[in-house]
């Protein structure tokens, strides 16, 4: 699942994973992004750091409330270059990895096969 309010990062994301074999589904909102989570069952998941109404981190937060996402594997990828220390261990605590944008399409399904691997 890629979860980003970027619809060309989305729609990139897909295509590039979607050549990979992956099947992906993608939601442009956190709060729509966890329903599809609810919805699909992942089993990894791509997220954008800074969006609108709910940040990345909020959506680290909520995931656990779902039982059945509890542990699914979580990755932000974020243009953000300047995360304070207090949110990147925030990030690191609630189970996720943090990638910058721009990334490269090898590390984005390197990122990807590694997730599922988790």
């Amino acid at each position: 699942l890629i979860v980003d309010d970027d619809p060309s990062v989305t729609e990139t994301f897909c295509r590039v994973l979607q050549l990979e074999g992956f099947t992906v589904y993608s939601a442009l909102s956190p709060t729509g992004g966890l329903e599809l989570a609810s919805d699909k069952l992942p089993d990894a998941i791509i997220l954008d750091l800074r969006m609108p109404i709910l940040s990345g981190v909020r959506f680290l937060e909520l995931l656990p409330e779902r039982p059945a996402l509890a542990h699914t594997p979580v990755a932000i990828v974020t243009g953000d270059y300047f995360i304070d220390h207090g949110t990147t261990s925030q990030i690191e605590a609630l189970g996720a990895s943090v990638r910058f944008k721009p990334i490269w399409t090898d590390d984005l399904v390197t990122l990807a096969r590694g997730l599922m691997a988790a």
